[in-house]
């Protein structure tokens, strides 16, 4: 199976204090598939992508890409890999002072040395795979909506043909007919690519649309992983709970009395 898996992580520890939000954490990712890593807030899926895309260092573990270890590369053998993502952010992490079809191109330009001219070419075809007209790029990103939006870190998350995309709550804050354009787009942009992805999200819709396979973080573990078309009979509590959106059962949300 390790010969199949672009992405493998095994006893991920990450703390912050005293807090532990990754408690020897592993994960397979297999080459070529989207995996959704589903969880509730807190439970750790933003520490764990920003630790295998570098953003964060933990304590203790290994992390592979194709079957390279990550942890403690130098500076350039990590930049060397650091080549092979696409990110979508949460919050779309576009640059206001920029023009649409400078933000999709700005990795291109900025991290791969291509021409201006080159890398807005290579832009303005990446809005049309997202939906967006070539007069969308002239546009700055605050004359946009927030789908529109999306749609343009889309863009930018694939402007470089990416192996592995990474997809941090992708529909979040929208309303659910733009959430299922951009689960569409980003299937499709997936599969057309012939990408690996890892997503992580609490939108279950989201789930049934863009995974292939599906894990569930809780407690700084996966405790659940499988085909994304086995997660409503997966036997397994908590997984249930979260899945049906249930107050009651083994998940506890802390609550605070006023």
């Amino acid at each position: 199976m390790s010969g199949d898996l672009k992405i493998k992580v095994r006893g991920l520890c990450k703390s912050f204090g005293r807090k532990v939000v990754l408690n020897d954490l592993d994960l397979d990712v297999p080459k070529g598939q989207s995996l959704v890593v589903i969880g509730g807030s807190g439970s750790g899926k933003s520490v764990l992508i920003k630790c295998i895309i570098g953003l964060m260092k933990p304590e203790k573990g290994s992390i592979e890409i194709d079957g390279q270890e990550v942890l403690g590369m130098s500076a350039a053998e990590r930049e060397e890999v650091m080549r092979k993502f696409g990110m979508l952010f949460q919050g779309g992490a576009l640059f206001d002072s920029l023009p649409v079809w400078e933000n999709v191109a700005f990795g291109l330009i900025a991290g791969r040395g291509a021409k201006r001219r080159e890398a807005k070419e290579i832009a303005l075809r990446k809005l049309g795979a997202v939906g967006l007209s070539p007069e969308v790029g002239e546009l700055y990103p605050a004359e946009l909506s927030g789908g529109m939006q999306k749609r343009v870190s889309l863009a930018r998350a694939i402007a470089a043909e990416p192996e592995i995309i990474f997809f941090d709550e992708p529909t979040t804050g929208l309303d659910p007919i733009m959430s299922q354009v951009i689960n569409e787009l980003i299937k499709k942009c997936v599969d057309d690519l012939g990408a690996t992805a890892l997503s992580i999200t609490h939108d279950m819709h989201s789930l049934r649309v863009i995974a292939d396979r599906a894990a569930m973080i809780y407690d700084g573990r996966i405790i659940w992983n499988g085909d994304a078309g086995e997660i409503d009979h997966s036997g397994n509590p908590y997984v249930e709970q979260f899945v049906q959106g249930r107050s009651e059962g083994p998940i506890k949300m802390p609550v605070r009395h006023l």
